[in-house]
């Protein structure tokens, strides 16, 4: 047992390594509402960048060129919150919003997977999804929308197994802790949209949905 975690720690690399820890750090510090998430995301992002042309996911490294735009914008929203506040406030997905988001990912996977088939690239479909699942998630994310993190878990499950295949363990593992961080930025950020919600009239029952 121990000679085939030697062998398999053989294998891994430093970069990949690298882009892990600061995966994780990132993501753990946006799951707490803490604004450093951005620059030590925009690290990691990079580092992905490489590591996907080399697997030949390219829908991923694309993916991860966008994530450090946005991760700019993120930065910058959040910084510049409302001076009445501590820190941006959390908001809830509009109907429209939601609508909106579920066409453009369909249309986008269409569009993308259809190109990727005739590429060397992995999943050309299942990897287009799970891009357009996560260009949605990361824009809400950005302007601190709850569900961002319900998609998270969604499509962290399903690249879990992606990368396993890839045999991009570390990534695997990482993507496995991802859903457990979303999870617990999901029920933080749902516990501070109800501490900042507006409490009915005294006397007045308060609807539950």
């Amino acid at each position: 047992m121990v000679h085939l975690l030697q062998d398999w720690w053989q294998h891994q690399t430093w970069l990949e390594i690298t882009g892990v820890i600061t995966g994780l750090i990132c993501v753990y510090l946006a799951a707490k509402n803490n604004i450093w998430n951005w620059p030590i995301a925009m690290i990691s992002v990079t580092i992905y960048i490489f590591i996907f042309f080399e697997t030949h996911l390219f829908a991923d490294m694309g993916l991860q060129v966008y994530f450090f735009v946005v991760n700019l914008y993120g930065w910058y929203y959040w910084a510049n919150k409302p001076a009445s506040e501590k820190k941006t406030p959390v908001a809830r997905i509009t109907r429209v919003e939601l609508l909106i988001s579920a066409g453009a990912i369909v249309v986008f996977t269409y569009i993308l997977g259809t190109i990727l088939k005739y590429t060397t690239a992995s999943f050309p479909y299942l990897d287009s999804f799970c891009t357009a699942c996560s260009l949605v998630a990361q824009v809400f994310l950005a302007r601190k929308v709850i569900e961002n993190w319900l998609i998270w878990i969604f499509v962290d499950v399903i690249y879990v197994g992606v990368y396993l295949y890839k045999d991009l363990h570390l990534t695997a593992v990482m993507y496995a802790i991802y859903v457990g961080i979303a999870i617990m930025g999901y029920v933080d950020w749902r516990k501070n949209w109800n501490e900042a919600a507006p409490q009915p009239p005294e006397g007045e029952a308060e609807v539950k949905l």
